[in-house]
């Protein structure tokens, strides 16, 4: 279910193993996780009526452009909470992925404030 709720885009398709390993990792997710990923993502730590697949715009996920010479497994993900737009690093693991983003969703959720 959570698949059909994420459009994969630039570099990564649904089959791509970065967002297998992300649909794994969110599902693993708890209460607490969930709204941390959220509020990370969206700029909100609750999900609209619906669900995810309810989202507007949809959750993207792309894959980050780093030069080649540059390690994918350095790098935080990023996004754009405007359009729930997830610029995520092909990690060589799901232990990295989910370390990654537990640190960007931990860290960087008071990067950008709304007065």
């Amino acid at each position: 279910m959570l698949a059909e709720c994420i459009r994969p885009d630039h570099g990564f398709t649904a089959d791509s193993r970065a967002i297998r390993m992300l649909i794994d990792i969110l599902a693993s997710y708890n209460r607490d996780e969930q709204r941390l990923f959220l509020q990370f993502v969206t700029g909100s730590p609750r999900l609209p009526t619906g669900g995810f697949k309810s989202l507007n715009p949809p959750l993207t996920v792309v894959r980050k452009s780093l030069e080649s010479s540059l390690d994918p497994d350095e790098y935080l993900p990023s996004v754009m909470t405007c359009v729930n737009y997830l610029k995520l690093p092909d990690y060589s693991s799901a232990d990295v992925m989910r370390a990654k983003l537990r640190l960007a969703a931990s860290e960087g959720q008071h990067s950008f404030h709304l007065s």
